[in-house]
């Protein structure tokens, strides 16, 4: 029966504390075993610090991924992991050219329609997981919970505000618009990537996307 690994001696009082006050969680969770080792290994100081502050950077990545996940309210956490393309109407140029995300920096439109079951939410929210992953924040809406929220927040008159915290996400989606007068297929869904200023005065003609095949 193999023996645990004795833990590594807690930090110095004094150098918890500092850590603390700068706000550095991720180093003082890793310092006790870095060190440790370190001492044990006789490695280089700077390699030492180098380590302790990677793990803060990918502490800080983790934890801000995590955040912007929650923040833009994915309906099922759905990735490109699970997309088959191949069983997409998507020509596979077109999801190709899609997936690089260039038409976010770009702040250009997308809309894709189809009938219900042809892939249009998990496709949009594949691109949001991929947009959320690369750094950009994303804000998720079904067609009624926009109403619901411009209804809520016009008795305080405050739906300027609402909007505007909206439009400072860099990719707004909104899930099953239905049928504008009757132009388009049932559930369509729409994702437009918001400029930095006015993005209602500023957004581009919108690129549609046809899916007619179940996905």
């Amino acid at each position: 029966m193999t023996a645990a690994a004795p833990a590594p001696p807690p930090l110095d009082a004094g150098l918890e504390q500092l850590l603390r006050r700068m706000r550095l969680p991720h180093i003082r969770r890793a310092a006790p075993e870095v060190m440790a080792t370190a001492k044990a290994q006789r490695r280089d100081p700077a390699e030492v610090l180098r380590t302790l502050l990677a793990e803060e950077v990918a502490g800080r990545d983790k934890s801000s991924l995590a955040t912007r996940r929650a923040r833009a309210a994915f309906p099922t956490g759905k990735t490109f992991d699970a997309w088959d393309e191949q069983l997409s109407s998507v020509p596979a140029p077109a999801q190709a050219a899609l997936r690089t995300l260039e038409w976010i920096g770009r702040h250009e439109n997308l809309v894709v329609c189809g009938l219900s079951g042809t892939g249009k939410t998990f496709m949009l929210e594949a691109l949001g997981q991929a947009a959320v992953e690369t750094g950009k924040n994303v804000a998720w809406f079904t067609l009624e919970q926009l109403g619901a929220l411009v209804h809520r927040h016009r008795a305080d008159d405050s739906v300027t505000k609402a909007i505007a915290r909206i439009l400072r996400a860099d990719l707004v989606v909104v899930d099953d618009i239905g049928r504008p007068s009757g132009r388009t297929p049932p559930r369509d869904s729409t994702a437009w990537s918001t400029p930095p200023t006015s993005a209602a005065a500023s957004r581009s003609a919108p690129t549609y996307t046809r899916m007619d095949s179940t996905s």
